[in-house]
């Protein structure tokens, strides 16, 4: 049965009490063998360089819209691609300045660049900074390698972002060119459809058929009422008579009366009532209206022997007004039926549109989508131009050493101080550690309380350990003796690491 935990700390201090030459030469060892680690422990500085990502200079909102700078989404995991490129790598593993004495060899070459990746290093530091750093147990490798590896990562950096804008602007100017020919001869095809083809678009052909039945409405209403003009124009000629008899007739007395009441108008335009030629043009008129009412009391089938036939110019005016009305009827009746003719050649027209229609909407579909398309890319070969323009001059994303690599003075990770601090409590441990382990595998029965639970009985009386005068006096003197050699040994563990420190050993 294991022992009680309640007991261990008491049992093992028993322990090693009485073996106090193994516990101190436990100690000894365990102590001086973590100080010699701390001598043989391969020692690695570090030296780091911090680049600065400049992403929010001046020409950015300028150029916003016109330009697209070359963009790194993930740039810790970018840079650290890079930097692990054997293209990159190689350059400083063949730096005569880092490696002057280094063989040439293929063999050699590799070893440098496997140092060279294991112990590379970029760490974040922040949203726009991160670090490139190199470990080695060399401190000028360490310095010079680091530093080499943020310049040769500026210099590559600039050189694939001029590449990368060179060869987009590159691509696009071809596809330029290649659309442009594509354009061209889209639209010679549709010229040559069109030469051959002269019947013009369905919507032309939609809107002169449109034009042509409104001018044919137009044309038949002026053709009704031409008609009913014509009708009118009849009606009235059939009332009047074609001729007048002048003389005695009242036709005749009221065409006198008439002229004379037009000069008596001028007249009195100019004179009183009084003056002399007024006075006699109205007695004249009043002698033709009483003549004039003496020829009206006569009968109308009474033919006077004096007056003689003349052409009535009421029936001339009516006569050549239906004259006119009937020539403009014809002329809008062969209106009518050039606009028939017209709109069956439009209907002829627009069946050959309709056949040619799929191959004029094909050929005119890819004119517009090369065209659109074309368009498209010289915009975008404007903006690869001025983007490739920003690369060369250094502008849009861009990397910047913010601080150079600094030469390492003290080494990374685990130091000599820490296993020298790490020997002694280790030491002083490792006895009181050992105890217990021992403790728990042995089987000997060590308190009471193992041997009632293993038995099942009480134990009565517990006879405690008796030692005689002569073993007291003699376990004080090996504990004297071993406090002492403790003493002395802690001081020669002090004394090499003083001397390590200072450099002496």
């Amino acid at each position: 049965m294991a022992l009680p935990l309640s007991q261990l700390p008491q049992e093992i201090i028993r322990e090693v009490r009485g073996r106090k030459g193994l516990a101190f030469l436990a100690f000894v060892v365990v102590s001086f063998a973590v100080l010699g680690a701390g001598f043989v422990w391969p020692y690695k500085y570090q030296s780091e360089t911090i680049i600065f990502v400049d992403d929010r200079n001046i020409i950015a909102p300028l150029m916003e819209g016109r330009a697209v700078a070359t963009e790194i989404n993930d740039r810790t995991s970018a840079a650290k691609e890079l930097l692990m490129s054997r293209s990159l790598i190689e350059k400083v593993a063949l730096d005569p300045e880092i490696y002057p004495d280094a063989p040439s060899d293929p063999a050699a070459l590799e070893y440098r660049i496997a140092n060279i990746r294991s112990g590379l290093s970029v760490r974040p530091r922040g949203d726009s900074y991160f670090s490139i750093g190199f470990s080695s147990t060399s401190q000028m490798e360490a310095f010079r390698v680091a530093q080499r590896l943020g310049q040769v990562f500026i210099e590559e950096t600039k050189d694939r972002k001029r590449a990368e804008s060179r060869n987009a602007y590159d691509f696009i100017d071809k596809q330029v060119k290649s659309y442009e020919q594509q354009l061209a001869q889209a639209e010679n095809r549709l010229k040559e459809f069109l030469s051959e083809n002269t019947d013009g678009t369905e919507q032309e052909a939609n809107a002169r058929m449109a034009q042509l039945r409104n001018q044919l409405e137009l044309a038949e209403l002026e053709k009704k009422e031409l008609e009913t003009r014509a009708a009118s124009l009849q009606g009235q000629l059939s009332g009047i008579r074609p001729t007048i008899r002048q003389g005695r007739t009242e036709d005749a007395y009221r065409e006198r009366i008439r002229i004379l009441e037009e000069r008596l108008d001028s007249l009195r335009l100019q004179y009183h009532d009084t003056y002399p030629d007024i006075v006699i043009l109205r007695e004249q008129l009043a002698e033709l209206r009483k003549q004039r009412d003496q020829a009206a009391e006569q009968p109308t089938d009474v033919s006077s022997l004096e007056g003689e036939e003349a052409v009535n110019p009421l029936y001339q005016e009516l006569r050549a007004n239906l004259s006119t009305t009937r020539a403009d009827m014809a002329t809008v009746e062969t209106r009518i039926e050039s606009l028939f003719r017209l709109l069956e050649q439009q209907a002829k027209r627009m069946e050959r549109i309709q056949a040619n229609k799929a191959q004029y909407s094909e050929l005119t579909r890819d004119m517009e989508v090369n065209r659109e398309i074309y368009d498209d890319l010289l915009k975008r070969r404007e903006k690869a131009r001025v983007s490739m323009h920003l690369d060369i001059e250094g502008q849009g994303l861009n990397y910047r050493i913010n601080e150079t690599a600094q030469f390492p003075r003290t080494p990374s990770g685990p130091q000599f101080s820490m296993f020298a601090a790490a020997g002694l409590f280790l030491g002083l441990a490792a006895p009181f550690g050992a105890v217990a382990g021992l403790l728990q595998v042995d089987p000997r029965i060590r308190a009471r309380k193992q041997l009632e639970e293993d038995i099942g009985l009480p134990v009565l009386v517990e006879i405690p350990e008796v030692r005689t005068p002569f073993e007291k006096r003699r376990d004080r003197k090996v504990t004297v003796l071993i406090g002492i050699f403790a003493v002395l040994t802690v001081a020669v563990y002090v004394t090499i690491v003083v001397l390590a420190q200072m450099g002496v050993i």
